[in-house]
């Protein structure tokens, strides 16, 4: 009898123990996991797709595993200062995992060095910090996104695949505009300069009408930006490159302000493939965008935070390709592996394209 108590009491010992482990509070069944989320900013189409999927994709997790993923889900507010605000009191509240989508990229180091002190893994998603950064705590701080180049070139060539080449009035020379999202953003800086590079590298001829006009990635100011750039520059305007949907979309109601038709006398191409942007490409208002994959890039995002906190090493990027959307079909969501690559991979990849 004896034997049979002290074996009880072993036993009742290792179950308490078991429960509390490191990696998060178990209710019997599964585990509770504290996740910080930062956003850039609430107000952006595109990231209020991905923050609904995520939401969606944690709960769906849960109910797969057991386990019990509560999201503190912070807006950003489009400031930095803020952010770093939010992130700090993620780490003073010892969450298990932080995914951070960077108002400013450049703040990537000093972000993953706080939760590298506190041993907080750190998944970064859709702003894409310098390689640099990524080398600062590897195997616990990863990089989901979609490569920007791919969305430029993919830019490029539906102007190039339209019947004009882009090249409207037929004098030789594509005229556009560019529509830029932050400076400080390699999405938009590399959208920029591949959207271009794809035309050159075609053959077209090209050239741009103006420096690009700083829209922000907001629809009003693109409306505006585009009304200004059509009223200095009239039907000599050609081709509107927006480095997202929302700014295309403000293009297409200043286009048709001014009397003109997409399609017709002039091209808009944009990135995303948000729901507004595909009506307009659904009644033939918009030339093409890009889908920027919100589905596939949260849920790996996810992904790769559960592996996280359950301590395991990750890869440092993971890369979901943007598909080129010209009709309705094309933005069909389906699932879709990541590619991965280590720092090193990345490094001779960049290198190579410069």
């Amino acid at each position: 009898m004896k034997k049979f108590f002290k074996f009880m009491a072993l036993a009742l010992l290792g179950l308490v123990l078991v429960a509390c482990g490191k990696s998060g509070e178990s209710d019997g069944s599964g585990k509770t996991y504290q996740v910080g989320v930062a956003i850039y900013q609430f107000n952006d189409n595109f990231m209020t797709l991905y923050r609904k999927e995520l939401e969606s994709y944690f709960t769906k997790l849960g109910e797969e595993t057991g386990n019990k993923y509560v999201l503190d889900i912070q807006d950003g507010k489009q400031d930095q200062a803020t952010q770093t605000e939010q992130i700090n009191n993620f780490i003073a509240q010892g969450k298990d995992v932080i995914l951070a989508n960077l108002v400013d990229p450049t703040a990537a180091g000093s972000i993953i060095s706080s939760a590298q002190a506190a041993d907080i893994p750190v998944v970064l998603i859709n702003r894409e910090p310098e390689v640099s950064e990524m080398e600062i705590w590897t195997g616990k701080t990863a990089y989901v996104g979609a490569d920007a180049t791919q969305s430029g070139t993919y830019q490029g060539e539906m102007i190039a695949a339209t019947d004009t080449k882009g090249d409207i009035n037929g004098d030789g020379t594509v005229n556009y505009i560019t529509l830029f999202g932050d400076p400080a953003n390699v999405d938009a800086q590399q959208r920029t300069a591949y959207s271009v590079k794809a035309l050159t590298d075609a053959g077209i001829k090209n050239e741009a009408l103006a420096e690009p006009y700083l829209a922000n990635w907001d629809t009003a100011k693109g409306q505006e930006m585009t009304a200004s750039a059509l009223e200095q520059f009239g039907t000599k305007l050609e081709v509107v490159f927006a480095n997202n949907d929302g700014m295309a979309v403000g293009a297409v109601t200043a286009i048709e302000s001014a009397g003109r038709k997409v399609g017709k006398d002039i091209l808009v191409v944009g990135v995303d493939a948000i729901p507004d942007a595909m009506e307009l490409l659904k009644n033939g208002k918009l030339t093409g965008t890009v889908l920027n994959d919100h589905y596939n890039q949260s849920h790996t995002a996810a992904n790769v935070a559960v592996e996280l906190m359950e301590g395991k090493e990750v890869q440092p990027y993971y890369w979901i390709d943007y598909v080129k959307v010209t009709k309705e079909g094309d933005a069909e969501l389906k699932d879709a592996e990541a590619k991965t690559e280590t720092i090193k991979e990345v490094k001779e990849r960049y290198a190579a394209r410069k």
